[in-house]
C-alpha cells in the first residue's frame, strides 16, 4: 500500500467572511505545485458559507461536479430550468459537459457546511444534467452508503465517470472491510468527523489521506465517526 496523507494545517485557504473554503488541491488563488489533485480528483473543497450569501451565476462546463451537505440550507437555481433547496444529508451532482451556468445561495438561518468535489469526466461535451439524492443519517448507521456512482439507479446519484463516492456513519467500536478492483484505482478518504483508522494510519477530523497500490482497506472506529470515501480512476 502506498499513501499521502493530506493534513487540514496544509490546505489552502479563502476568507471572504462570508465564505471560508478550504482547498485540499490547488484552486482559485491557491496554487501547491505537488497538490494539482488526486488521479482524476481535481478539487476538494470544504466550504463554509454565511447566511443570505452564496455563490452568483456562474458558468462550468466538462467537469463532473458534486455536492455533499454536511450542515444548513442552500438553494440551487441552474441554466436547465432547476430551481430548488436542498439541506443536510442531500447530495447532488451536476455533469457539466457542453456546458451549463448554475448559482447557490444559504438561504437559511444557520451557516452552510458542504464539500465541494470535481471530477474530470469520462466522456467530453456530454448534454448536461442535474440531479439530486437524500441519505438521511438515521438510516446510514454503522454502513457504507453509495452516495454517486457511474451507474444509473434509483438509490443514488450517477456521473459521467468510472467513480463511486460513499459515506460512512459508523459507531465507536466498528469496523469495516472495503474491497475494490486496484486497475487504475486509487481512493481518497475523508474524515468527517471523529477518529478512525484506515489500515495502520490514524486520521483524525478532517484529515484525509489518498491510498494507492492495494486492494482492500481495513476501517476501526476509535469514536463515533463520518468520513467520504472517493473510489476515483488515477488517468484517463
Amino acid at each position: 500500500m502506498q499513501f499521502e496523507r493530506y493534513n487540514p494545517a496544509e490546505r489552502g485557504l479563502k476568507d471572504l467572511g462570508w465564505l471560508k473554503s478550504n482547498f485540499v488541491f490547488s484552486f482559485s488563488g491557491h496554487y501547491n505545485p505537488v497538490r494539482a489533485g488526486f488521479g482524476l480528483l481535481r478539487v476538494f473543497n470544504d466550504d463554509y458559507v454565511e447566511p443570505g450569501n452564496g455563490f452568483g451565476i456562474h458558468p462550468h462546463a466538462n467537469m463532473e461536479i458534486i455536492s455533499v451537505m454536511l450542515a444548513g440550507s442552500m438553494n440551487h437555481i441552474d441554466s436547465l430550468g432547476y430551481k430548488e433547496v436542498v439541506h443536510k444529508d442531500w447530495v447532488q451532482i451536476m455533469s457539466a459537459g457542453s456546458g451549463l451556468r448554475h448559482e447557490e445561495h444559504n438561504v437559511g438561518e444557520d451557516e452552510v457546511n458542504f464539500l465541494q468535489i470535481w471530477i474530470e469526466p469520462k466522456l467530453q461535451n456530454i448534454t448536461p444534467r442535474y440531479q439530486r439524492r437524500y441519505f438521511p443519517e438515521e438510516k446510514r448507521v454503522n454502513q457504507l452508503t453509495t452516495i454517486v456512482s457511474n451507474e444509473e439507479g434509483p438509490a443514488h446519484c450517477w456521473i459521467n465517470q468510472n467513480a463511486k463516492l460513499s459515506l460512512g456513519y459508523f459507531e465507536q467500536g466498528q469496523s469495516l472491510s472495503y474491497e475494490f478492483k486496484p486497475l487504475n484505482k486509487a481512493v481518497f478518504v475523508f474524515n468527517i468527523g471523529g477518529t478512525l483508522q484506515v489500515n495502520d494510519q490514524t486520521l483524525r477530523q478532517r484529515e484525509a489521506i489518498g491510498i494507492w497500490d492495494t486492494d482492500q482497506l481495513h476501517f476501526t472506529f476509535e469514536t463515533d465517526s463520518r468520513f467520504l470515501l472517493i473510489e476515483v480512476p488515477i488517468n484517463h
